[in-house]
């Protein structure tokens, strides 16, 4: 699994003009799945998230979690995290998760997630066309991938 986790003062996302989803100060976590992620990926990224030392203490080091802060975290499931372009221009999705392996997995994220994390954790639309708003804070971007569990 890959995540693109980045802080955000708020962020929401609206499927067909409303808003199903969002959340203030906290995480915006893009979310891929691909063909040979499983369940432990899934809790292991789950559990590993909500105790990220992203947000600035009163020093203006990131030495503070989502708990500290209070943040929420809003999920965006996008297959195109796995996309490709080594043999072109146009990408390819080979590697992304069918649409039933990938919503399976996307689903026990949020499960472990809202377990692990205790506050909002709110989400988008699986397989949805989706318009994401989202005000960043710094920017801080980073990049999570279960491939890599070993930094």
């Amino acid at each position: 699994m890959r995540a693109v986790v980045q802080r955000v003062e708020r962020a929401a996302v609206s499927v067909e003009g409303s808003v199903v989803g969002s959340v203030e100060r906290g995480l915006l976590v893009f979310l891929g799945v691909s063909e040979v992620d499983g369940d432990a990926d899934a809790d292991w990224l789950a559990r590993k998230l909500p105790d990220i030392r992203i947000f600035e203490d009163d020093d203006g080091r990131m030495n503070r979690s989502l708990a500290d802060v209070g943040g929420g975290v809003l999920v965006i499931s996008q297959f195109t995290l796995y996309g490709s372009l080594r043999k072109g221009t146009r990408p390819s999705f080979n590697r992304a998760a069918s649409p039933e392996h990938g919503n399976r997995l996307y689903e026990q994220f949020l499960k472990v997630l809202r377990a692990a994390h205790g506050g909002t954790v709110a989400c988008g639309r699986f397989g949805a066309f989706m318009t994401i708003d989202a005000v960043h804070d710094g920017p801080v971007t980073l990049i999570l991938d279960t491939r890599d569990k070993g930094w």
